[in-house]
């Protein structure tokens, strides 16, 4: 088991409970979809993952003991994130190459351009991307930089919120069969955070259902998709839009 949540509980300061009794593994090469709607609560789980909240209520498993402290430098060179906006996530005042480093510098591993030239290799682009800034990239283009950089480090995790969700529909594939690829080539896991039920189709083997910080469902995709058995499950895929 790479990562287990047990019985994660997350309440603001108001009192307000954002999540309740909260449980779920991920395991070695099988990708996790978390989904539902706005406010469910998914954002609020994926900052516990990645250390930047702690839970009120239970506790994180890493690696099969319980996360603590001392054991944080290790869990963040295996777990490493990509987030929703390719425009706000990338410095504009930064090199590319040194903004695929970042995670080399901060985790004490070393500024290796070899590893940065291979980290833009996977993804699909160019060694000479790493002397140019963000601006000179399309969208997709800066969503395979956030990638780049999520994987220079050869993380085993990698927790992603809405990675194509502001990029056009053959980028969104693109960018999927990039994910897929890299999970293939490079023992690599995903936590997917979605609204789009194709892409969690076609990309995580389980995937749970979150509703109003509790989740209401979850095991493998194609059983969840393909016959839920709570109603928030199949309102959520109810409402999937569909073509005439």
């Amino acid at each position: 088991m790479i990562l287990e949540a047990r019985n994660i509980g997350f309440a603001y300061r108001s009192g307000a409970a954002a999540l309740t009794g909260v449980s779920l593994a991920i395991e070695p090469g099988r990708n996790v979809a978390l989904v539902g709607e706005s406010g469910a609560g998914k954002t609020t789980l994926l900052r516990i993952l990645l250390g930047l909240a702690q839970p009120s209520t239970g506790e994180l498993w890493y690696a099969g003991s319980p996360l603590a402290r001392p054991r944080m430098r290790d869990y963040r060179r295996s777990v490493q994130a990509v987030f929703q906006d390719p425009y706000s996530s990338l410095d504009p005042r930064h090199r590319i190459g040194r903004i695929v480093a970042e995670p080399l510098r901060g985790l004490g591993l070393g500024v290796d351009q070899s590893r940065v030239a291979a980290a833009l290799d996977a993804v699909g682009l160019p060694a000479d991307a790493a002397g140019r800034y963000p601006h000179e990239f399309s969208g997709g283009q800066r969503q395979r930089i956030a990638i780049a950089r999520a994987i220079v480090g050869n993380p085993r995790l990698l927790l992603a919120d809405e990675p194509v969700s502001a990029l056009d529909l053959t980028t969104r594939v693109r960018i999927v069969d990039l994910l897929a690829s890299l999970c293939a080539e490079r023992d690599l896991t995903i936590m997917l955070v979605s609204h789009d039920l194709g892409v969690v189709a076609e990309l995580c083997q389980h995937t749970a259902v979150l509703e109003h910080g509790r989740l209401v469902e979850q095991g493998d995709t194609d059983r969840v998709l393909g016959a839920p058995s709570h109603p928030y499950t199949r309102k959520l895929i109810e409402s999937v839009p569909r073509l005439p």
